[in-house]
Formats: structure tokens, sequence, C-alpha cells
């Protein structure tokens, strides 16, 4: 039954999408838990919201608007916390609050019927077209050639930028490049799980994987995983029960990141009734 769905043209695209969002997310998902700038994400992710509303009002793709406007945000969050006085979390608080007003100021003078947001807001990973497909398949290829060519100064910089510029590492180069594939994957990903929900793609299923693994590279092959079991569940059952599409993704992978939590709780106790045992 499942594999007939297959046959629809819409379901193979949103399948493909998901494979795609997976392996960007999981990647650029393990460099962000990582380097602990989880909520520099959500700071970039609801400015994105201003070029969508920019898009609408002046007529084009709202997705290359909150591309510009997400990028643009990044590197403004990453230049006001390491070049200026203004601390990071204010620099966040300014982006996303700027992002979320702009945004609804260009929607609200939009003319004509205000445009329905919810795929925006939520995600319907049915509605992802070839156009969408195509970008996310440069965004991931792109992203897994850089952290294959560079995945030790990565590496490194994700836990000790200042060991970082001992070892003669453009640490400020990558930070902006890194900072900008965030910007991007978020951007890509909003059709999947939609501006409230795209953080938790970014950060769930590293989190799933990081309760039995430590190795930064075996995260990122694990959150992958996690992710496309999570996203194709989740596709699944919205198709079925007629649910959003984002939130199902979200709620499975959530019930994933709890059967873990409880599986390793289980492990643990056993293991150290075993040790008790031992004489």
């Amino acid at each position: 039954m499942i594999f007939e769905l297959f046959q629809f043209k819409f379901f193979f695209n949103a399948a493909f999408a998901a494979l795609l969002t997976s392996i960007s997310c999981g990647i650029i998902g393990t460099y962000i838990v990582s380097k602990r700038i989880v909520f520099i994400s959500g700071g970039i992710t609801h400015a994105s919201f201003g070029g969508i509303g920019l898009g609408y009002y002046l007529g084009f793709n709202p997705i290359i608007g909150a591309i510009c406007f997400s990028i643009l945000s990044a590197l403004g969050i990453e230049f006001m916390a390491k070049k200026t006085d203004v601390r990071e979390d204010s620099a966040i608080a300014i982006m996303w609050s700027f992002g979320m007003a702009i945004g609804i100021i260009f929607i609200f003078l939009t003319p004509g019927y205000a445009p329905n947001l919810l795929n925006y807001l939520f995600g319907n990973i049915l509605t992802v077209s070839l156009t969408d497909i195509f970008f996310s398949l440069l965004l991931a290829t792109g992203i897994t050639i850089f952290f294959v060519l560079f995945i030790k100064p990565i590496v490194y910089i994700s836990f000790d930028e200042e060991f970082s510029r001992t070892r003669k590492i453009r640490v400020d180069l990558l930070n902006y490049t890194l900072i900008s594939f965030v910007a991007l994957t978020i951007v890509l990903s909003i059709k999947v799980a939609g501006i409230i929900l795209v953080i938790s793609l970014l950060t769930i299923p590293q989190a799933s994987a990081n309760l039995f693994i430590k190795d930064f590279r075996k995260i990122i092959i694990y959150s992958v995983l996690i992710g496309f079991i999570g996203s194709m569940g989740g596709l699944i059952t919205s198709y079925y029960l007629d649910i959003p599409s984002g939130a199902a993704i979200i709620f499975l992978l959530v019930l994933i990141f709890i059967f873990l939590r409880l599986l390793k709780f289980l492990l643990t106790r056993a293991r150290q009734q075993n040790q008790n045992q031992i004489p």
C-alpha cells in the first residue's frame, strides 16, 4: 500500500525532497549543535520571514527573498557578535524581530487578498516542485563536498576557536561560510517543516544520535538517517491522516528521540545492575 504512493509524482517529489533535506540538515545541524548556536539558527529562521513578505510585495518568488534575508541576517549576526560590542544574544534578537516586523509590514501592504502563509509557517512537503528539488540537490551536494574537504578545521572550530587559530585555520572565513550554509539550509527546508518548526530538523536528529554517539562524523551519518526516517514517516502519516506534514514530521522525530532516550536509560540501568551482580 505504501509503495503505491510513489506512483504519484507529488509524493515521489516529496520523498526525494525529504532525502535531500535530511542530508543538508543532518550535516549542517551537527555543526550547529556542536558549536551550540541553535539560538542563532532560530534567529535566522525568523528573520527569513522578512524576505518572504518582500517577495510577496514586489511580486517575485518569496523563497528568493527569504534566501537573501536569511544570508544577510546570518552574516549580520556573525559580524555584530564578533566585530562590535553588541552581545550575540542581542544581535540575534535584533535580526529576529526586524525580519518578522518587515515581513508582516510588506504582507500587510501587498495589494489584493492576503497571501496564504500556512505553508511557509508550518510547511507542506507535498507541495514541493522540481525547482525546489533542484535547489535542494545543489545545496546538499555543496554542503557534502564542503564538509568532506574541510571536515578537520570544521571540527576544530566547532569545539574550540582559539585552538583553531593556533593551528593557522582561517576561522573567520570558515565561520562566515558555514553560517551562510546554515541560512541556505534553513530557507530551503521551509517547505518541509515551515519557519516555526524548521529548527527542529537541525537539532532533534542530532540530539537523538548524540545519545549513543560522540564522534562528529558518525553523528552526521546517524543524524541524516534519523532525519530521513522521521521525514518519511511523517510524510506518510500526514498523507493518510490528512494533517500538516511539517508538524507530523517533527512529532515523529520527537517520538524517536523519546524512544532512544528511554532505550539508553534502560540499557544504562541494565549495565549498572550487571556490574553490581559481579562478585
